[in-house]
């Protein structure tokens, strides 16, 4: 049976901790595969036009491509290269309910975040959405400092 870590990144040096320890453990486990994942936090708002809709999906739709460029692919390509099994996405959302959704669709065992960083994601999660994934996540959490 093969382990699934969701890894959170969010482009810092705070995501690159969180990542090295997710291959670190992936390396004791054995049979492992990190799930790496950036999350936009995106608002809940619809607007009234359909302008303005078309907008906000063209500008949703940027976003991920820009995520997934300079943030997942490199780390999924570092991951391989290290002889490991990976996979990346890149969602809209709040940050703790979209993690957790990542690792219930991936069956995943656990969690990894960071603490904090420059700004970004971690920042966001330092506070309730910290709090929020690891008060409600359906798998273990564990924060990097």
């Amino acid at each position: 049976m093969t382990a699934k870590l969701v890894v959170g990144l969010d482009g810092h040096a705070s995501g690159e901790r969180a990542l090295a320890h997710a291959q670190h453990l992936s390396k004791l486990i054995g049979e492992c595969e990190l799930i790496v994942a950036y999350i936009v936090e995106w608002s809940p708002f619809s607007f009234q036009t359909a302008e303005e809709n078309a907008e906000r999906h063209k500008r949703r739709e940027e976003e991920i491509a820009t995520a997934m460029e300079r943030i997942i692919a490199p780390a999924v390509t570092k991951i391989k290269a290290a002889g490991l099994r990976a996979s990346g996405t890149v969602r809209h959302g709040a940050v703790a309910d979209t993690l957790n959704d990542i690792s219930q669709e991936h069956g995943a065992d656990q969690i990894i975040v960071a603490r904090s960083s420059e700004g970004g994601f971690a920042q966001r999660l330092f506070g309730s959405a910290t709090s929020n994934l690891v008060m409600s996540a359906s798998v273990p959490v564990t924060v990097v400092s």
